[in-house]
């Protein structure tokens, strides 16, 4: 016992080391073996062709190892190796992993990846030509994987995630407008790829059901949660540039990304209220609203009003199925020494002894080495397996903390954003109610001053009233002292007058008494004589002299008293001229005032006027701004419309060219068709008539011209083109006809239009020489309408079963004859002919036993269809109420017959010898046509859950066999009659070869010329076949005429 536990303490030490080297020599293979053989199973699991959702474990799985290698060089080895073009499914979640690893991977992921470029874009196109599945979805998911590589190329600075902040998005653009504009152009197109695969997928899912909560619904909504993260981030960064780009370039030079911005926007918003209405994305995640309008970037201060779109993506719990997630980050050295120390504390050391010396463990035998190496192994597997575990555990955490940090983040990147709109806001709040309150404090200054102008005006206009009436007063006071004046002077005149007059008289009487007197002296000395006679005449001188002296006296107290009175009337002028002095002072101090007062009032109306002056000048300019605003508009108005009549020009003259393509002779279209396009064109223009007489009478009315417009050139356009396209399939006057009415019509259409242009002629444009071609058109129309066959109504039904009857019969004789033509070749043929011949007639009895089988079946689905639709009515009724189903119904049936006819001739040329095996397969095919052509002309009336239409599609399955059947034996036939005549050169001389090889290609250049000329001819057989076959269009009436 003691030599075996010594033997143990001596193996102790150098059996570690031993294990540590095996170990240490194939662990990187190892665990490189163990990552590949994870990475394989979760790429396996991920991308499967279930059509269930891709499991999130899977896809977190591919996702650490392209973080733990560093790329994705094992992911695209195991991709290559799958089917993705083969299976649509695959495919689908081929491109949702994908998607997940360029947003959530590795940097080099992408740089990995673009060798692919190319192969993802054949597939894209490939599975395009699928209309129906997963097809044109996994086209478009490839489109959007391609732009998605390319937007990253050109933009490194970009993550896949797409999450950059502010500064990082400037630093992007190198502050560079140039490199803005571009960066925006691009995220538009990566935009418009998201969105259409958005859309893609909501077409093709039915929103009548629950689709969402089926496996198979979300497998096509699990990628779009990628999408909305790309939507969010892009439309939140193409907002910040457009901002940007409008504040350093004018906004006619932005109109085309405003206008882009605005149909992504209508969009995107749809697609997420759309999308947050499904039951699946509520539980993963949460999808943000856009607001309602979209932001105004002709208003810089709109920016602060934009709220980042943030999707939040809840943190998910550990479901209890599943798997353990292998952590793929390498152990770094600390880990690594770790688990060293704690082995060498186990095991012991390995450095103090040779590992290879066993010259001590020969006391212990090898059961007990074994048991101790399996003890150790043992022991090392659940030390791997508990590190393992504590490594899962560890990367399950991580990624949890990484994903709350992540919402925690955006929580707070969304606050941050809440926080400085809500102070951007304020800020603008508190600035607008700055300018509010200034305005409010102008606005009642200027109410003040309105207010006391007024008072001092009314109070101006009151102390002139009062002057006026003071200074009226004063007048009529002067104005009556004056008259007073007048009147005491002309007294006082007339008094001097008086006056004048007494002193006169006095004077006269003295110098009549001085001379009296004198008189007397002198005649008394000559009159001495005569004493007595002067006595008596002295005394009568004396009597009369003592009357004068009475009569002065009396005078003279008339003059004492006219004098008293003159001197009373001085006394009373002088006081009138002292108080008309005192008026004139007053009225001078009054005139004083009033010449004030009018100087204040000439002064304040002299400022008011100056005032009103200013107004009515800022009113002048208003109106001159105004006016030249509305003209502005006016010349934007009208050059809308002239930009819009010119665009609608191009689109007739674009139609009127391809009148003259030639590679539109093969376009054919119907006369019905015709017909609806003119008469959606002439309702058209009676629209743009009733627009263009509102746009005669208010110029602002050109907004419901311009839809108008479009619309007028679009349907112009088309019914040219409908036209040209009937007159390829009609008769050669009527087609000439239509033809050159449509040249008509377009050339008025583009008068018209030219007319719009010139604001000279704009008013006397007219379009009713286009009503009148399109009425023509119409009536053109009309005479190319069918006309139906040349058959009584009653006997359609009657037809119907003869034709059936007769296909029937066809098919029946040649059956005979393609049996009796068998047994000649089995009579006469041998060897190869004969092998050939009956692998054909052989292929084309197939061939009508199939067709009689289909034609069984069409008179079985006719006459449940005749049953269930004609009610109480006969089959007869019946079939002339339907008479346009009855004739294709007969149109096929002899198509079936005479095509059973023509195959059997051609098969017996063949079998004869002088046939050719190509007439042979062309009667096939043509015959498999007609076969389809009744099929049709059957179904279209019949249930879909009919038995017998189940049956007729069997039987129409079944032709479609036998007649590749037929192309395939004849195919063979000719291949090996053709190995008999193999080319032997071997004794030809290099002169012969030449020689050979000229005639060879003199040959090649016949027949290709001969091969040009019959497709010419096909073309021509064609065209007339369908002008032949069209007798129930009622075309071979008009080229009989």
């Amino acid at each position: 016992m003691d030599r075996v536990s010594s033997s143990m303490k001596q193996v102790s030490n150098p059996l570690p080391k031993v294990l540590s080297r095996r170990a240490g020599g194939g662990g990187l293979e190892a665990e490189r073996e163990s990552f590949e053989r994870a990475q394989t199973v979760s790429i396996n699991k991920a991308i499967n062709a279930q059509e269930v959702a891709v499991k999130e474990k899977h896809a977190r799985t591919c996702i650490l190892g392209t973080h733990h290698e560093k790329g994705a060089q094992t992911f695209w080895s195991v991709v290559n190796r799958l089917p993705l073009s083969g299976n649509a499914v695959l495919c689908w979640k081929f491109c949702h992993v994908f998607h997940k690893l360029l947003r959530d991977g590795h940097s080099n992921v992408l740089k990995d990846s673009l060798r692919y470029k190319n192969e993802l874009s054949d597939m894209s196109r490939m599975w395009g030509h699928l209309s129906e599945g997963y097809g044109q979805l996994c086209s478009i998911y490839l489109k959007l994987l391609r732009t998605k590589m390319e937007f990253h190329t050109k933009n490194p600075r970009f993550p896949g995630n797409l999450q950059m902040s502010d500064r990082q998005l400037d630093e992007a653009g190198e502050n560079d407008v140039n490199n803005f504009f571009q960066l925006t152009v691009e995220m538009f197109d990566y935009l418009e790829c998201e969105l259409n695969l958005f859309q893609t997928v909501f077409s093709s899912l039915d929103m009548s059901r629950s689709v969402s909560v089926t496996a198979t619904g979300q497998c096509r909504l699990a990628p779009l949660i990628q999408v909305i993260l790309d939507c969010s981030h892009l439309y939140d960064y193409t907002v910040k540039l457009l901002f940007k780009l409008h504040s350093c370039l004018p906004a006619d030079t932005l109109q085309g990304h405003r206008d882009r911005f605005l149909e992504q926007f209508r969009k995107l918003k749809d697609l997420f209220y759309r999308s947050s209405n499904l039951q699946y994305f509520k539980r993963l995640i949460q999808i943000p609203q856009l607001p309602e309008n979209p932001p105004n970037f002709l208003r810089a201060s709109a920016l602060s009003e934009h709220i980042s779109p943030v999707v939040v993506i809840p943190a998910e719990a550990p479901s209890p199925d599943s798997e353990p997630t292998t952590d793929l980050v390498e152990m770094d050295t600390a880990s690594q020494s770790l688990f060293d120390n704690k082995f060498d504390d186990i095991f012991g050391s390995s450095l103090s002894s040779d590992p290879f010396n066993f010259s001590s463990q020969n006391g212990m035998n090898k059961d007990d080495k074994d048991r101790l190496i399996e003890q150790l192994y043992g022991e090392i597997a659940a030390l791997k397996e508990e590190l393992e575990s504590f490594k899962a555990e560890s990367a399950r955490g991580m990624v949890q903390l990484r994903g709350r940090a992540s919402e925690l983040e955006a929580e707070l990147a969304e606050q941050r954003h809440l926080k400085q709109q809500a102070q951007d806001e304020s800020e603008f709040l508190r600035t607008e109610l700055e300018e509010l309150k200034k305005q409010r404090e102008d606005t009642e200054k200027a109410q003040r001053s309105l207010t006391e102008i007024e008072r001092r005006a009314q109070a101006n206009e009151q102390r002139y009233g009062k002057l006026k009436e003071k200074y009226s007063e004063l007048v009529q006071n002067h104005a009556d002292l004056l008259r007073k004046n007048a009147e005491v002077t002309k007294q006082v005149t007339v008094a001097r007058q008086a006056q004048g007059d007494v002193e006169r008289e006095k004077k006269e009487l003295e110098d009549s008494f001085q001379r009296v007197s004198e008189q007397a002296q002198r005649k008394s000395q000559e009159q001495a004589e005569v004493l007595d006679t002067l006595k008596r005449e002295l005394a009568a001188s004396k009597q009369e002299l003592q009357v004068l002296q009475g009569t002065l006296e009396s005078s003279t107290q008339v003059g004492v008293q006219q004098s008293t009175r003159i001197a009373g009337l001085e006394q009373e002028r002088d006081s009138l001229s002292r108080a008309a002095e005192r008026h004139g002072e007053e009225m001078t101090a009054l005139r004083a005032e009033l010449q004030q007062l009018q100087d204040t009032l000439r002064r304040e109306q002299e400022s008011s006027k100056r005032e009103l002056e200013t107004l009515q000048a800022q009113l002048r300019d208003k109106e001159s701004e105004e006016r030249a605003r509305q003209q502005h508009l006016a010349e934007e108005q009208f050059a809308l419309l002239q930009g819009t009549a010119r665009e609608a020009e191009q689109m007739v003259q674009d139609a009127l060219s391809r009148l003259e393509d030639p590679t539109h002779i093969g376009c054919t279209g119907s006369a019905d068709c015709l017909l609806s396009r003119t008469l959606a064109a002439s309702e058209c223009v009676v629209r743009l008539q009733e627009a263009h007489g509102k746009y005669l009478s208010n110029h602002a009315a050109v907004g419901s011209l311009l839809p108008c417009l479009a619309l007028f050139a679009h349907l112009i356009s088309d019914t040219l083109m409908q036209g040209s396209a009937t007159s390829h399939v009609a008769p050669m006057e009527p087609a000439d006809r239509l033809l050159e009415m449509c040249k008509q019509c377009g050339s008025e259409a583009v008068s018209y239009l030219r007319a719009l242009q010139d604001p000279g002629t704009a008013e006397g444009a007219d379009c009713s020489p286009v009503t009148t071609c399109l009425g023509q058109i119409s009536a053109i129309g009309e005479e190319l309408r069918p006309r139906g066959l040349d058959i009584k109504q009653e006997e359609l039904g009657d037809l119907v079963d003869k034709e059936m009857a007769a296909t029937a019969a066809a098919i029946e004789t040649a059956s005979a004859r393609i049996e009796e033509m068998l047994s000649k070749a089995r009579a006469g043929d041998t060897g190869v002919k004969l092998e050939v011949n009956e692998r054909i007639l052989g292929s084309c009895t197939g061939l009508m036993q199939a067709i009689h089988i289909l034609v069984l079946a069409s008179k079985d689905l006719q006459r449940e269809i005749v049953e269930s639709g004609r009610g109480a009515a006969s089959p007869k009724e019946f079939y002339a109420k339907n008479s346009r189903w009855t004739e294709g119904l007969i149109s096929a049936s002899k198509a079936v017959g005479w095509g059973a006819t023509v195959m059997v001739d051609a098969a017996d040329l063949v079998v004869q010898g002088k046939g050719t095996f190509e007439e042979l397969m062309v009667c096939s095919r043509e015959i498999a046509a007609s076969t389809a052509q009744l099929v049709a002309a059957s179904k279209v009336k019949a249930d879909k859950d009919s038995a017998n239409l189940c049956k007729l599609q069997q039987a129409s399955r079944g032709v479609n066999q036998a007649t590749a059947g037929v192309v395939a034996s004849t195919k063979a036939g000719k291949s090996q009659v053709e190995e008999k005549d193999s080319m032997d050169f071997s004794s030809m001389t290099l002169t012969q070869i030449k020689r050979q090889e000229m005639d060879s290609q003199v040959r090649v250049l016949e027949l290709e010329n001969q091969l040009q000329k019959e497709r010419q001819k096909l073309g021509e057989l064609r065209k007339k076949h369908y002008e032949l076959a069209g007798v129930a269009e009622g075309w071979e009436e008009d080229a009989a005429e």
